[in-house]
């Protein structure tokens, strides 16, 4: 039953994935085409003429179709970071994370594990959901007698079991987060190297120099670059901080089983 529905998820999360990727294209797109490339920002009121001074809009338009691409990658940025931020922000549960590991090491300590339980049920969320299975488990063994080792091994198996269905979603399109990183200053690059071609390429049409032709080409094909780079460095901070957030669900959770694992040692050596 846990795999069917783990299997399920995956299904419903790629499929969200996917429209998400085409939805920002097709929104990159439409402000390419629709803003950027709206008369208004043009001499001549025709997006073929040149950019009015000092419109940075009519500026990115003219860095040419990878524009759309760029906006597109820098939108999904933005929208799976969105929403990492709120599904590992759920796993954590509805209190403060560091709180309720305190309250919950307390009660198992102290060996109210009904107390430590509770505390589970009302912070709720991938930690405490983990960590509440393997107190139940604490209790099984306990009632059974079994010897340290082997409930030690037993609490092991049963919290890893747990975390094995509950964290691997956290780490759900932070592959595409990392592969953003790369993507959006290859884009860029993409996008300027075709920007120097072509202003390299009008030049050499005209025959003569004409600087004023060749700082705008220069100028419109940075522009990729510029758009790449943010694109890069905000998926590097966000890929960073959501990869640091779920070491840190991981560790609570190893913390509680080690907290328990112990609890039991000492219950078995008083009697």
């Amino acid at each position: 039953m846990a795999n069917v529905k783990k299997e399920s998820g995956s299904n419903g999360g790629s499929m969200f994935s996917l429209i998400v990727i085409v939805a920002c294209i097709l929104i990159g797109w439409v402000i390419w085409q629709f803003v950027m490339g709206a008369g208004s920002n043009f001499e001549g009121g025709d997006n073929s003429g040149h950019p009015l001074p000092g419109n940075y809009l009519a500026m990115v338009y003219k860095g040419g179709p990878i524009v759309p691409v760029l906006m597109g990658l820098l939108l999904m940025v933005v929208v799976f970071s969105i929403e990492r931020f709120m599904v590992i922000t759920k796993a954590a549960g509805k209190g403060n994370l560091d709180s309720f590991m305190r309250n919950v090491q307390a009660s198992i300590t102290s060996g109210n594990i009904d107390g430590a339980i509770a505390a589970c049920d009302k912070q709720q969320g991938s930690v405490a959901n983990a960590i509440k299975s393997a107190l139940l488990k604490y209790q099984e063994v306990k009632r059974e007698g079994l010897s340290s080792e082997e409930a030690a091994e037993t609490i092991h198996k049963e919290i890893e079991e747990a975390t094995a269905l509950e964290m691997p979603m956290l780490e759900k399109n932070l592959t595409i987060l990392s592969t953003l990183v790369s993507l959006g200053t290859l884009a860029g690059l993409l996008g300027t190297v075709t920007g120097m071609i072509k202003a390299f390429g009008a030049l050499a049409t005209a025959g003569t120099p004409d600087q004023a032709m060749l700082a705008n080409g220069i100028s419109e094909a940075l522009i990729n670059t510029a758009t790449g780079i943010s694109t890069s460095a905000l998926a590097i901070i966000t890929y960073n901080l959501f990869t640091s957030k779920i070491d840190t669900l991981t560790y609570s959770i190893d913390e509680a089983a080690s907290t328990i694992v112990n609890t039991y040692r000492h219950y078995r050596a008083k009697n």
